[in-house]
């Protein structure tokens, strides 16, 4: 028998208001384009909650457990999710532009078509953790694993991935112009459909040795070195 549903509709909540919902247990908690800009909600147990359409802007989400949430079409631009608990939770179409996510835990959690501009993860537990058809421009991603993915529509343009490991990574319609990867591998990584940006020869040793390219990359690499390939 599946956990009954407690919903609130556009509601401005404060930390006071929530923790009385929370108090509703075992109800599972819905919360539908409600307002929560600012609060601190610091250590608050949500879990397997919903959030559609709400408003999180510079909201304190710091230590609080979040596992299993769900947050569609949400705003939580500035939010602090240091040290949150995120596992499995998921993430559609929302901005999450110059969000921090330090020491959060985001086991097996997914970012789907959202934006993270200038987000942090420093730190972060991302194990098994997917990003799909988003903006992580200028993110700091730094020491990342996306061992194995199939990457898909994602913008890394002025990211950190100093670090990060793609091997075994097939790119689809992404960009990794002007990223910073100091340190990243891209063994067996297939990049023939990634934007690259430009490409010095020092880069193909340092960065992206083992990586599979496409003639036309390599011709654009050769060619940036004033060779005329014909």
């Amino acid at each position: 028998m599946s956990t009954p549903e407690f919903t609130a509709v556009r509601e401005t909540l404060d930390r006071q208001a929530l923790q009385q919902y929370i108090d509703l247990t075992p109800r599972q908690l819905s919360f539908q384009h409600c307002v929560f800009d600012g609060e601190d909600l610091e250590g608050l147990a949500l879990g397997q909650a919903l959030f559609v359409g709400c408003s999180l802007a510079g909201t304190r989400l710091r230590r609080a457990s979040l596992t299993g949430t769900r947050w569609r079409g949400c705003r939580a631009g500035g939010a602090d999710f240091e040290l949150a608990d995120l596992t499995d939770a998921s993430f559609e179409s929302c901005d999450l532009n110059n969000t921090q996510w330090r020491r959060a835990r985001l086991s097996s959690a997914a970012f789907v078509e959202v934006k993270l501009t200038g987000a942090r993860f420093t730190e972060a537990q991302t194990l098994g953790m997917r990003l799909a058809q988003s903006l992580a421009v200028n993110a700091d991603l730094r020491g990342m694993s996306f061992r194995k993915q199939v990457l898909d529509g994602l913008n890394f343009e002025g990211a950190d991935l100093s670090g990060c490991d793609f091997t075994d990574t097939v790119w689809q319609e992404c960009s990794l112009a002007n990223a910073a990867l100091k340190g990243a591998r891209f063994a067996r990584a297939d990049l023939r459909r990634a934007r690259l940006g430009e490409v010095q020869v020092g880069d193909l040793l340092q960065h992206y040795q083992g990586s599979i390219m496409s003639v036309d990359q390599a011709a654009a690499i050769v060619a940036a070195l004033g060779v005329q390939v014909i």
